[in-house]
């Protein structure tokens, strides 16, 4: 039996999660969006999961400020599957432009003078990105190789870009060895060149290199983050990560299902507190730089991760299930998959001032207030 209740406080609930979200973003990035106030901004992937705080942190932001000073913000999809409802609900902000775009192909006109650009544009699922290896690897390097091109171009016109983050991934790393766990940014990584997760990890890889060669032959500022573990508001239930898949076993009353021993390790970051690394990243990092952005703690197995989330839901929405194991039907589930992925976040901590603020216990219930008004994805 699915967990069931008032369809409208699950509404109000998950308004008031994105709203205090919102209100978090801004209090913690208030220098970085005066940096940025007046600008124009350029997010590819705007309506994907990341997009889905990057856009609307921006927007919340201009709802304070001047008019002089409020960023304008274009987001950039192909829209696969059409506009997502929150994205839609934002369309008569004037703050904000709607561009469909497949980032494979050089920018039409409406985006080509822009302040700040955010490449976010790649599939980050390993089941779809195992999927469409072709079209994964074409974003993260064609893509990302004609935004560096247009902000060279824009230099040479002397209409300097101010500020280009590239997301790259904790990926990158592979399989660390334990002496490298926490992971720091100077660590080479161990990752299969063949593999099937290599579409993403391996484009990854030279999109870094692109970024760090752009910015010292060039002189533009561009900077990498990243990501380790993100989840929260925006990312699709249907998006086969852990979280959103036991979410939904959760949603459904079922019980919540691993498709391993439970032994792989993480440490997880909640969205809203992710975007405020990015943004720093964006603003304040320095060229050529790679930054970590993460939770630090705490590292648990998928096991106590799944065993956490369903006290969570017994919580919020009086689950009733346990945690399985069943083996997936994907023979290649497991390949190349890291033990553990744990970040050493001191260099952000020490040059950008940033510092994860949500708990695991309070970040999975906000996802899960969430995903109870949002249960079919249409807000991501």
């Amino acid at each position: 039996m699915s967990v069931t209740a008032d369809p409208e406080t699950f509404r109000r609930n998950a308004a008031d999660v994105v709203q205090s979200d919102l209100d978090h973003c801004v209090a913690n990035l208030n220098s970085e969006f005066r940096q940025m106030a007046g600008s124009t901004l350029l997010i590819t992937g705007g309506a994907g999961f990341l997009g889905y705080y990057l856009v609307q942190s921006a927007l919340h932001w201009n709802r304070t400020a001047t008019r002089a000073d409020r960023i304008t913000v274009t987001a950039v999809d192909n829209y696969a599957r059409g506009i997502p409802q929150w994205l839609h609900s934002q369309r008569e902000d004037s703050g904000l432009r709607l561009v469909e775009h497949d980032v494979t192909k050089p920018l039409p006109p409406e985006c080509e003078a822009f302040d700040y650009v955010i490449h976010a544009a790649s599939i980050a699922s390993p089941t779809f990105y195992r999927q469409h290896p072709i079209e994964t690897m074409d974003a993260n390097v064609n893509g990302l190789r004609i935004l560096l091109e247009s902000a060279r171009q824009r230099r040479d016109e002397e209409r300097a870009v101010r500020g280009f983050l590239f997301f790259s991934s904790s990926e990158i790393y592979g399989d660390a060895e334990a002496s490298a766990i926490p992971t720091p940014e100077t660590y080479p990584g161990r990752v299969s060149s063949t593999g099937p997760r290599a579409c993403y990890d391996e484009s990854k890889r030279y999109g870094e290199t692109l970024c760090v060669n752009f910015a010292t032959r060039y002189g533009l500022p561009v900077t990498i983050a990243r990501p380790f573990n993100n989840y929260g508001p925006g990312l699709k239930i249907t998006d086969r990560r852990i979280i959103p898949d036991l979410a939904q076993d959760l949603l459904h009353g079922r019980n919540l299902t691993l498709h391993s021993d439970g032994s792989p390790r993480r440490t997880f970051c909640y969205s809203a507190d992710a975007i405020v690394g990015y943004y720093k990243v964006l603003v304040r990092g320095r060229a050529g730089e790679a930054y970590n952005i993460g939770q630090a703690s705490p590292e648990i197995s998928m096991r106590e991760l799944a065993e956490t989330l369903a006290s969570v839901g017994r919580e919020v929405l009086g689950y009733e299930g346990v945690v399985v194991t069943k083996e997936s039907a994907d023979s290649a589930y497991l390949t190349d998959n890291p033990q553990r992925r744990c970040p050493d976040v001191s260099k952000a901590r020490r040059e950008l001032a940033f510092a994860a603020a949500v708990s695991l216990d309070d970040g999975l219930r906000r996802t899960l207030t969430w995903y109870a008004a949002n249960r079919e994805g249409a807000y991501a």
